[in-house]
Order: C-alpha cells, then sequence, then structure tokens
C-alpha cells in the first residue's frame, strides 16, 4: 500500500453540514454503508500508543494496509498526513447522485419547515434553497462572489494542497515514493534528494499505463467469459459432488453402524444365554449340596428312615438310600463347580477395529486418466479411448467432455457419461478440430481432468464399402477374410511354382481390387491401414473405363517385358503429372509413402519420401475433380492432385509382393458398432 492511494476520513466531516433528504432509497442507504464501510476496510483504524484524546503529547499512529495487511505508520501527523484521494470520492458521489436521482437535496440552513435546495455553494461546502441563499450571501460582500451550483453532495475543493505545506498547491510526483509533492517538499523537505517529474508527464505516463491495463482486460473479454462458464460448471461440479459425498459419507457411516448394532445384539444375546445356563447349573448344584446338610435334604431323610423298625420296610429303602449317600460321599472328595464363572471366552477384542476406525478417513486420489490417441478415432462419429497410468484400479464411471475449437462456438464443454473406457461421440461437424479431456469418478470422489487432446474430423463424410471380392479379384493372389475388409497378398506362391520359367529381366504384375461401391458425385472420405511388411501397394481412385483395362488384361509372370499401360508403374505417372487422367494411385512400400514427381518442378528425395502414417486417408471430389492422401490419425493433408472423374471412379488398391491392407472399421459399417450413418 502507498500514501497517495489512502484517503482521508475526515473528509466527510469537514462539511458545516449533512444534507437532509426527504424521502431515503434503499440505493442510497447502501452506498452509504458500503463507503462507511470502505473508510474502515481502508484500515482508518487508529491506534493511539500511549496518549489520550486532546493529550499535549504527540499522537503516534498507524493504519493497516487493506492489501497487505502490514501496519503503516502514520508518523505524528497522522491521518494530516495523507492526501484525500479525491478520485474515489468522485466515483462514490457519481453513484450518490445516481441513487438520489428521485430524492431530493434538502437546505442545510433552513428553519423547519424545510425547503428543497436549489443550488450548493463550493466555498461554503453546502446546499441552500433560494431565500436562505440570498440571507447567507448578501449583495456586496465576499460570499456573494463564491461559487455555487446545481444542487450536489459533491464539494471536491479546485486544487489539491500539499499536506505537508498546507498553503502549498502540488505540482510535481516523486518518482521514489510514487506521490505528489509541492516545490517546498523537493528543495528542503523530505522529498529533495528524490527523483521528481512534472505532474503532466506523471499524469501522461500513468495514464498511458492504466490504458494499456484496460485495454488488455477487454481484448480478453472472450477468454474471462470462458473462464466464468468453466467456474460456473465447477460450482456446480463442486456443489453436487460435496452433496454426493455427504450422501455417501453419511450412508456408509449408517452402514457400520448397522452391523455394529446387529453384533452387538449377537453378542450380548450370546452372552446373557451362556449366563442364563451357567447360574441354572450352578443353581442346581448349590441346592444339592444344601441338602448333605443336617435336618435337611438327603442327611436328614437318612436320619429319619435309620428310625424304622421294621425289617422289611428298612431294607427295602435303605438299599436305594446307601446308593445316594455313596455318591454324595465321592462328590464331597471330587468337588467341581458345575459351571465356569469366567466369561473369558466372550471378550470381544475391538482394539484392531478401534485403529482402523480411528485411521478412518478419505481413500486415496483416483489416477488421472490418459485419452489414448492410437485407439481414439475420429471420423463422422468419434470414438474416445482412454486407459490409467501404472495399470491401477478401475473407476466406477468416467465423465468424458469435449468442444469444438471455435471462435463462434460455445466455449463450455459438453458432458457425456460412460460405464468403460471408451465412448462413442455422434454428430461431430465435418473438417473441425475438437478437444477432448476425461475424468474418472468413484462414488463420490473425482480425478482432475486427464489432458487435453485436440482431435480433427476429416474433411468430408466418410464412405462405406467392402473390397469386391468378384470384379477382377485374383483368388490366386489375393486372399480376402470372410468380412472382406482384409485383403493379403499371396503372389510369391505362384512366382516360386513358376520359378523355372522366370529368367533375368522378369517382372510381377500388380494384383488389383476394388471397393465394392463406386462413386457419382459428392465428396467422400474413406481410411485404410497398410501392414508395415508390405514390400509395395498403390492406392487411390480410378474409373471403371480404366479398371476395364486394368481388370481384362492379366499378366504373365513369363512374359519377358512387363507394359504398364496404366501410366504408374513404369513412372510415366511422373511425366503425366500436370495432365487429367482417370485415375490417381499413390505409392506405398518398405514403411514408406511415396509421393509422385511433377515433371516441371524440380524435388529431391527427401520431399518425395515420407513415413507411413499408421492410418491413410482418401478424399475424392467428384465434382471438382480433386483426390487427396491424408494422414488419417491428424486428418493433415500429405497430397493432392486433379483426377478426370469419368463414369463412376472405385477406390482403387494394388498389391505387389507380400502385403495386406485393412480397411478401417468405420469404412466397413456393416462391422461397425459404433457408426449409425455415415
Amino acid at each position: 500500500m502507498t500514501l497517495e492511494d489512502s484517503t482521508d476520513v475526515s473528509s466527510e466531516a469537514s462539511t458545516p453540514g449533512s444534507p437532509r433528504v426527504r424521502i431515503q432509497s434503499p440505493s442510497l442507504e447502501r452506498i452509504d454503508r458500503l463507503l462507511r464501510s470502505a473508510s474502515h476496510r481502508s484500515s482508518f483504524v487508529l491506534r493511539s500508543r500511549g496518549s489520550k484524546r486532546n493529550s499535549l503529547t504527540p499522537r503516534i499512529t498507524s493504519l493497516s494496509c487493506p492489501g497487505c495487511l502490514r501496519d503503516v505508520d502514520l508518523g505524528e501527523r497522522g491521518i494530516n498526513g495523507l492526501f484525500r484521494n479525491f478520485t474515489l470520492e468522485n466515483i462514490v458521489e457519481r453513484y450518490r447522485q445516481a441513487a438520489r436521482a428521485a430524492t431530493a437535496i434538502m437546505c442545510d440552513y433552513c428553519k423547519p419547515p424545510i425547503q428543497e435546495s436549489t443550488k450548493s455553494c463550493m466555498d461554503c461546502s453546502a446546499s441552500f434553497c433560494n431565500e436562505c441563499f440570498k440571507i447567507n450571501h448578501p449583495w456586496g460582500t465576499i460570499k456573494a462572489q463564491h461559487e455555487y451550483g446545481p444542487p450536489t453532495t459533491s464539494f471536491r475543493p479546485k486544487v489539491l494542497m500539499c499536506p505537508e505545506h498546507e498553503s502549498e498547491k502540488v505540482n510535481m510526483y516523486c518518482e521514489i515514493c510514487r506521490r505528489p509533492v509541492c516545490h517546498l517538499c523537493k528543495l528542503g523537505g523530505t522529498h529533495a534528494n528524490h527523483r521528481v517529474t512534472t505532474m503532466s508527464n506523471a499524469y501522461k505516463t500513468l495514464k498511458e499505463k492504466l490504458t494499456k491495463g484496460i485495454s488488455y482486460l477487454i481484448s480478453k473479454e472472450s477468454q474471462v467469459k470462458t473462464q466464468i462458464s468453466e467456474l460456473e460448471i465447477l460450482i456446480r461440479r463442486t456443489e453436487s459432488n460435496g452433496n454426493r459425498a455427504v450422501e455417501e459419507a453419511t450412508y456408509n457411516f449408517d452402514k457400520l453402524f448397522s452391523i455394529l448394532e446387529e453384533r452387538k445384539t449377537f453378542v450380548l444375546q450370546s452372552i446373557q444365554g451362556s449366563q442364563s445356563s451357567r447360574l441354572e447349573k450352578l443353581q442346581s448344584q448349590l441346592e444339592e449340596y444344601q441338602g448333605l446338610l443336617e435336618n435337611s435334604g438327603l442327611v436328614g431323610y437318612a436320619q429319619e428312615v435309620l428310625k424304622e423298625t421294621d425289617h422289611s420296610c428298612f431294607v427295602q429303602t435303605a438299599k436305594q438310600l446307601h446308593t445316594r449317600i455313596q455318591k454324595a460321599s465321592e462328590s464331597l472328595k471330587t468337588f467341581r463347580p458345575a459351571a465356569d464363572s469366567s466369561f473369558e471366552d466372550y471378550f470381544v477384542d475391538v482394539s484392531k477395529e478401534e485403529n482402523l476406525l480411528t485411521d478412518l478417513s478419505f481413500s486415496k486420489a483416483l489416477d488421472v486418466p490418459e485419452i489414448n490417441t492410437d485407439e481414439s478415432k475420429v471420423y463422422n462419429n468419434a470414438k474416445i479411448c482412454w486407459n490409467h497410468p501404472n495399470d491401477s484400479g478401475l473407476a466406477d464411471s468416467y465423465i468424458l467432455e469435449y468442444r469444438k475449437l471455435d471462435k463462434n462456438e460455445d466455449p463450455t464443454w459438453n458432458e457425456i457419461e460412460a460405464g468403460s473406457t471408451s465412448k462413442v461421440i455422434s454428430d461431430l461437424d465435418l473438417n473441425s478440430s475438437y478437444c477432448f479431456r476425461v475424468q474418472s469418478l468413484r462414488g463420490s470422489m473425482c480425478s482432475p481432468h486427464s489432458k487435453e487432446v485436440i482431435l480433427q474430423t476429416p474433411p468430408a463424410p466418410v464412405y462405406s464399402f467392402l473390397f469386391d471380392d468378384k470384379c477382377g479379384y485374383n483368388k490366386e493372389r489375393l486372399m480376402l477374410n470372410d468380412k472382406r475388409n482384409i485383403v493379403e497378398s499371396v503372389a510369391g506362391h505362384p512366382l516360386l511354382l513358376g520359378a523355372e520359367r522366370v529368367q533375368v529381366g522378369c517382372y510381377m504384375c500388380l494384383d488389383y481390387i476394388i471397393g465394392d461401391t463406386g462413386i457419382t458425385r459428392g465428396k467422400h472420405f474413406w481410411a485404410f491401414s497398410v501392414e508395415s511388411y508390405s514390400y509395395m501397394v498403390k492406392v487411390g481412385v480410378a474409373s471403371d473405363i480404366k479398371l476395364q483395362e486394368w481388370l481384362h488384361n492379366p499378366r504373365d509372370i513369363s512374359s519377358p517385358r512387363y507394359d504398364q499401360d496404366s501410366g504408374h508403374d513404369s513412372g510415366s505417372e511422373d511425366v503425366a503429372f500436370d495432365s487429367s487422367q482417370p485415375f490417381t494411385l499413390a505409392t506405398i512400400g518398405m514403411r514408406k509413402l511415396f509421393i509422385p514427381k511433377a515433371c516441371n518442378v524440380s524435388t529431391s528425395y527427401g520431399e518425395r519420401v515420407l513415413p507411413l502414417p499408421s492410418r491413410i486417408g482418401v478424399c475424392l471430389d467428384y465434382e471438382k475433380g480433386k483426390v487427396g492422401f491424408y494422414d488419417a490419425t491428424s486428418m493433415k493433408c500429405l497430397y493432392e492432385r486433379e483426377v478426370d472423374c469419368i463414369g463412376t471412379m472405385y477406390p482403387a488398391f494394388a498389391l505387389m509382393g507380400g502385403g495386406a491392407i485393412r480397411l478401417e472399421e468405420v469404412i466397413t459399417a456393416k462391422h461397425l458398432d459404433y457408426s449409425h450413418e455415415i
């Protein structure tokens, strides 16, 4: 905080009287409260150190900066050594005037009934009605020369005076202290050795800085709105996730309470059952032993039997009685309680559970998932795949977010919930860039967002087809799978079988295969991959007229020379680069993509040979007569040229030697689980 940013709290108290308002509006009250609270927040909290009010000893006061919260020593002058912040006062006053537009400023000198003021005197800092103004500013006196204007509560002084030299105007700016000073401050005051500049230079410099800062903030309006939208989404998500966390925590603790109550009931019932059984046994044993005492139980009964004089009756009873007495005698010799009084077996050890409950806390945060760019594919629809680092445990669900990277589009993210580590997004715009990110959820826990990945959609709608197994398909040298989406060249076998006919200068021929549907209009895109071990593969488009020529003129490997009338394999493609032809094929082999050479352009080897992309795309614009070859992963155009679209154009492929071509799933729509309409 600098001293130039402070405001004198005595500014309002300097006015002779406060304007009385006939109607007090709520907005005006609020502004007054804000002004008063601003004064307090600006830390005009003065602390007197060992002094009393009206004391003759100098007061040492300090204030707390609202920005850095540090105490600033004001010295003996206190707040009198600070400038009034007239700019802030005027800003507040403008709002006060706007709030009081519908109210009346009353005369400060009227006796009841008080009249509305018609003018305000800047020198008197008070408002007057017509009569009171005439009374207080009589004609021919000094007061008659006072400056006055419409009714107002803002009585700004004409000039800013130096707080140290009250009779001097400030006319310079100290660059060291960053505050206005007068010429006496510079000549012999506290700013004598400081670097100062003129007020006009300071005004110009500070205004340029302020204007530049405001212009920068205005230029970032769209960014601020985007961040505001993200913050609003985060606020809603925080509220939702917080409520969900409370619900799940409550549910989990209630579940623990329920388990504890259930176990408590079981344990108490077990203890009470064992206690009842033991007490019953011990009570029975007690009664038995009490019967051994004289005049009670067995002893008393035996004494009465001994009094019997009839021999036959005595013998009848004495035999059984003697047996009972023998058992009682033996039990006295080997006395043992009928039940154990200890309940050690029923002690519940909760020390382990106590430690677990004591350490009960939030589980480990979820790892941040990572979008797999190799498996993620974007065509008309996008299939986004992701995984967890270090093979960590899967989450309960995921939130996939995406948005289109377009200045005119809504910058907010679209959200889709997924139960697995992949999700399909439909109805994406063509030839557009999209940003994707994902986060994992487990209960109420939510991981941070993954690293954002930008993927490009193709330049045209995806064209669906399969390899044609009827038109020109050579079953001896080409092999199709059952789904007709993979073709493999086995041309090496016939060559080995006919090896005795192979002579120097003999070449193998290209084996062609095309798509099972043709194109007669529109703009279309398809994608495929070429196995890295492939020796030579040709890919592109060709018209039905040219295909009839190729497919109905089979070549024999015993031929001494290979007549290439297609204009491609003999190198004539380079010669005819500038002439429009009804076909265009690009060469792939040895893990490279070879760009044809134009006859009128000198290109080096490095400019014509590109690394083989993992997925290759072809885009045909029938009306414009153009075909382009793309890296289907990044949708970057690698090569584009004109083609004469005559009749029906077919996706064309050719293989020589070992090799294989695999159509993308999105192309073979019949076998695609996430493509609806391509």
